[in-house]
């Protein structure tokens, strides 16, 4: 059961490691996030060494028998403390989360210590990677060391449930109320591996055996840690989702503008202060687009201001009687008569034939109060707008050579 399950747990762990060294890199400063980077390393490092072929190489390789079971408990240890840091850090002022979490370290280190020595005097002399819980459960150094380990297995999994049952009802944000409760799950778990362990113990003493329940503790405590290991990521990979949907979001944005602004930066280059880089370039670096969208927004406005002279009262009244007649009304009206607009002041532009008394944009009244909201509506603007064909003859005064690379 082991061998089975551990590789898909390390697979977890390992990759949540890696997932989170990128944000490392640039949040060095954040110790909830160090810290539960961490948890991941070193739960990923107990489930590497426990593999039997790895426990096999390790005990040639230090010349010590098992040595492999301290080795990827003392990782645990470690991983109890960093998870309890963790939440200290999410819940506590940063100076009390400090000072809990060097007492926690502290602790850890005392833990490991104790074993460390009770599996000195152990000196156990046949490899076991499948059955050392149970094969050397009479001796009395291990059941020594069995208590102190399981008993802080139990201990640790116990407040890590009641503390993340706790936070989980005073959370604002879902995806940590969902964590907070799966690790919650996984910590009751984990208490059937515990549970068994420590039973092997006392069985060793009151004479009955719990070596047939051995894969079910296995089980309880690989799925157990790897729902708590999925409850901890899921806030990261919430934030990592949004992250990637707005990023999304903002190239689509981008691409939906490309028309109206060609269009725009066509009649006048000097619109855009710096010409684009090709989109397919940004999308294939994976750029954000979030910059690059303000900058068309603006580019957009402009032009439309550099066209006012040209926009005609009568091309207005036009639009808007025909767009209200196909049940439009609001912003989306404002929107499509805009769009019309701008076309025909283009078109006005191109043949160099100003308005004497130029009608304002159908969109000038609208309560346009964020930039959201006026990206929004650009978009509808976008929607409607269909550029005006080419002029069979040269221009006269401007410039027709189109800016447009993305």
């Amino acid at each position: 059961m082991k061998d089975i399950l551990h590789p898909l747990c390390l697979a977890i762990a390992g990759s949540g490691f890696l997932f989170l060294l990128r944000d490392l890199a640039k949040s060095r400063r954040d110790r909830a996030l160090v810290a539960l980077a961490f948890t991941y390393g070193f739960s990923a490092i107990s489930y590497a060494v426990s593999l039997t072929w790895v426990w096999v190489r390790i005990d040639a390789v230090f010349g010590v028998t098992n040595i492999s079971v301290p080795l990827a408990q003392s990782c645990v240890i470690l991983v109890f403390a960093l998870q309890a840091t963790v939440l200290a850090y999410w819940s506590k002022p940063a100076a009390e989360a400090r000072r809990r979490s060097r007492l926690l370290l502290i602790a850890a280190a005392a833990v490991i210590a104790g074993m460390a020595v009770l599996f000195v005097l152990l000196t156990p002399a046949t490899t076991r990677p499948a059955d050392f819980a149970t094969y050397y459960a009479h001796d009395p150094y291990y059941q020594a060391y069995v208590l102190l380990y399981f008993g802080m297995y139990t201990v640790a999994e116990l407040y890590l449930a009641r503390s993340c049952w706790k936070y989980a009802r005073t959370a604002s944000n879902p995806s940590i109320t969902w964590g907070l409760r799966l690790i919650t799950v996984g910590a009751i778990i984990t208490l059937g591996y515990s549970t068994i362990r420590i039973g092997a113990v006392v069985g060793a003493e009151a004479g009955f055996g719990v070596e047939q329940l051995d894969p079910f503790a296995w089980a309880c405590g690989d799925i157990g840690a790897t729902a708590t290991q999925i409850g901890y990521f899921l806030p990261t990979l919430a934030r990592r989702t949004a992250a990637a949907r707005d990023w999304t979001a903002a190239h689509l944005r981008y691409r939906q503008l490309r028309h109206l602004w060609a269009a725009l930066d066509q009649a006048d280059p000097g619109i855009t202060l710096r010409r684009p880089a090709p989109h397919r370039d940004d999308l294939l670096r994976g750029r954000s687009a979030h910059f690059p969208l303000l900058r068309r927004r603006v580019e957009i406005r402009q032009g439309q201001k550099l066209l006012r002279r040209y926009l005609d009262p009568a091309a207005r009244d036009a639009s808007e009687t025909r767009h209200r007649a196909e049940g439009r009304t609001g912003a989306d009206l404002a929107a499509a008569v805009t769009a019309d607009q701008i076309r025909d002041a283009l078109l006005r532009h191109r043949a160099n034939d100003p308005v004497g008394t130029p009608a304002e944009y159908a969109d000038a009244e609208l309560p346009l109060a964020t930039t959201e909201d006026e990206l929004t509506h650009l978009q509808r603007v976008a929607s409607y707008f269909t550029p005006p064909s080419e002029s069979p003859t040269p221009p006269t005064s401007h410039s027709t050579t189109s800016g447009a690379r993305s």
